[in-house]
């Protein structure tokens, strides 16, 4: 079971969080606060969570403050970030206090569990709104051909649109293809540059 903890001062959207996630198949709710303070009190009488569903814009403290006091002290917490912020300034911030993941508060009740177990496995869950954004901010860099070439056309195609922010059922509209041959397309592409995330395949091909 996955342990989780939710900070959020918002009560009709924590309760909802609440609700997912005791709802959520794997995962068990270990805590859930209005503040980044009442958490941080709170922390060693819990079960540490594995994950944390952390807002930012919190009364007192904010969640980026948070995040870059308790990371370095229990660095295995994994903090994913639930905000309705989507600039750049409070997505690099949160990155560098040490989130590992930012979805928008607009993400669906499936999207929150599946980047709960996202980031559990050490991936990197984005909403497609931030992967966009994060992608475009990259510098234009010239992607590693020997690896680029180790791909067919259609895996680097998929690689593209996952680099772009497209999630596999857009990917596989845009294709005209199954969901599940794009899923297996890229267990091929992770295969092939010895990955595990879109994430690191996305890096490995263009630079971080």
């Amino acid at each position: 079971m996955i342990r989780v903890a939710v900070v959020e001062d918002d009560k009709d959207l924590r309760t909802f969080m609440e609700d997912t996630i005791k709802e959520g198949e794997g995962m068990t709710l270990e805590g859930s606060f209005s503040n980044a303070e009442e958490f941080k009190r709170s922390f060693a009488s819990m079960n540490i969570p594995e994950v944390v569903v952390m807002d930012i814009n919190l009364p007192g403290m904010n969640g980026i403050e948070c995040i870059s006091e308790m990371k370095p002290m229990f660095p295995n917490v994994q903090y994913l970030i639930c905000t309705v912020f989507e600039d750049n300034v409070n997505l690099f911030n949160a990155l560098c206090a040490g989130a590992t993941g930012y979805m928008l508060k607009s993400a669906s009740e499936e999207e929150i569990v599946k980047a709960i177990n996202d980031i559990h496995k050490g991936g990197s869950p984005m909403s497609p709104q931030i992967a966009r954004m994060v992608v475009s901010s990259f510098p234009k860099a010239k992607p590693n051909l020997d690896l680029l070439n180790e791909l067919n056309k259609r895996e680097r195609e998929i690689l593209e649109l996952l680099a772009a922010g497209y999630r596999y059922k857009e990917i596989a509209d845009k294709l005209f293809l199954g969901v599940e041959t794009i899923r297996s397309y890229i267990r091929n592409i992770y295969s092939k540059l010895q990955v595990h995330s879109r994430t690191d395949a996305v890096n490995k091909i263009y630079g971080r």
